[in-house]
């Protein structure tokens, strides 16, 4: 017979009182003896002191055995009001000023004038009224474009890369060297995000933005290891490939370098120097890391699977270049709108070594495409990616107000403008479209 929650709750409760723990009971009893031999010894003491036959030392072993029998006493029987009343006390003593710095209770509410990207004294709990509708915008669209690499069958890759004759030598070192790059990479971003950029950023809807972002991060994160595990990869090679391959670990060498300062805790922003050294992290982080380092990889995996090759993979990359597209677009607003609040930082010599960031990021990415491409493949060669990269470097370069480095540069590879507009069909019946969004998210 089924009981109701009622007779189940009846039954337990019963069967607790009829059945007391027996280690509760032996406890208790434990406590009780303690509690009587202590009152019997300060009693013996007592009526020793009364009769005068015990030394002065003897008054401090009446205090003790006094003290320890009226505690053991109290500890049993503390009345709950007496612990009511300290913890309202505390509460009353409670100061509401720290954490909130230069604020004061009943201070003049938060405008949208107060708010500033960097050095602002506004309360950064209050998210709204907005000033950088932008950065809303940006949050809600990544809520709207949220994946999971679950989501995507890998089935058709485990085939053709355990194959003997699915892929070519050199199509699977591209796939090798690009999952072992980009597995760590994006931990290195993540870290900067969280570590860094959140504490100094001041504004709380930029601030909303990057959590998200830092959510993306380990999702990507999370999809390379999905298909390294999924390709039956050795682990150990792949996530060590940073500090074992020169040209993937130049990179992380790199990105270390320019990046790892903001992260110590004692450093703050409010002189130029400080404020430079972030908006250098900022240009760095996205224009190279993110805007330039991920380029050769993308357009390599992404042209395998144009070609009907690792379409699990590739999917995931499109997934993937259409979020962190998304993260560039941000980074580019913050940095300009930081130059608009903080002219003083935007110096010749300031400008100059953006440009030397930006052309060495250049250069390290080129390298990488001649050690992954020592031969044509895929219908691109090392020369082709070059002249790619150098397009994609005056395209960051421009973005923040600075001289296109390499002339006139074509791309070559158009179909990735395509890609990252994410206005191309698929069947709907063989994979999702990559321009998917959350139902929530959608316009009917």
């Amino acid at each position: 017979m089924l009981l109701s929650w009622d007779d189940y709750n009846t039954d337990e409760n019963a069967s607790g009182r009829a059945q007391a723990d027996p280690a509760v009971a032996q406890k208790a009893l434990k406590h009780a003896a303690q509690a009587e031999k202590d009152q019997t010894k300060a009693a013996e003491v007592a009526a020793a002191i009364e009769n005068d036959t015990v030394e002065e030392s003897v008054h401090a072993e009446i205090d003790t055995a006094t003290s320890t029998a009226t505690q053991g006493s109290s500890k049993a029987s503390a009345p709950s009001g007496d612990n009511i009343a300290r913890a309202l006390a505390t509460v009353e003593e409670i100061d509401v000023a720290p954490g909130l710095e230069e604020l004061e209770m009943g201070a003049q509410r938060v405008c949208v004038d107060d708010k500033a990207m960097i050095n602002c004294r506004a309360d950064l709990n209050q998210l709204v009224p907005f000033k950088y509708d932008w950065a809303w915008q940006k949050y809600l669209d990544g809520c709207a474009n949220h994946w999971m690499p679950q989501e995507v069958n890998m089935t058709a890759d485990v085939a053709l890369w355990k194959g003997s004759d699915g892929l070519t030598e050199d199509e699977r070192t591209i796939v090798k060297r690009n999952l072992g790059f980009f597995a760590t990479a994006d931990s290195l971003v993540a870290n900067n995000l969280v570590l860094a950029l959140y504490r100094h950023i001041t504004n709380p809807e930029c601030r909303q933005y990057l959590l998200r972002q830092a959510f993306e991060e380990a999702i990507h994160t999370h999809a390379y290891q999905y298909c390294i595990e999924s390709l039956g990869m050795d682990e150990g090679e792949i996530f060590n490939m940073y500090r074992e391959i020169p040209s993937i670990a130049k990179k992380a060498a790199w990105g270390l370098k320019h990046t790892q300062d903001l992260s110590d805790p004692n450093f703050k922003t409010g002189t130029v120097e400080n404020d430079q050294a972030l908006l250098r992290n900022l240009v760095a982080f996205y224009c190279v890391l993110e805007g330039i380092f991920f380029y050769c990889g993308f357009t390599q995996i992404l042209s395998m699977g144009r070609r009907n090759k690792m379409t699990g993979t590739s999917e995931q990359f499109q997934y993937i270049l259409r979020d962190e597209s998304m993260h560039l677009n941000f980074g580019i607003d913050v940095i300009n709108q930081i130059k608009l609040e903080n002219p003083q930082l935007w110096t010749d010599s300031f400008k100059q070594e953006c440009i030397d960031m930006i052309l060495q990021g250049t250069q390290l990415e080129i390298e990488y495409a001649r050690d992954t491409m020592p031969r044509g493949v895929l219908g691109m060669n090392a020369s082709m990616m070059e002249e790619y990269l150098k397009f994609i470097a005056n395209r960051r370069l421009v973005q923040i107000g600075l001289p296109e480095q390499y002339g006139s540069i074509s791309n070559p590879f158009p179909w990735m403008s395509e890609i990252m507009d994410l206005r191309k069909e698929k069947n709907f019946f063989e994979t999702r479209v990559i321009e998917y969004q959350t139902g929530g998210a959608l316009s009917w």
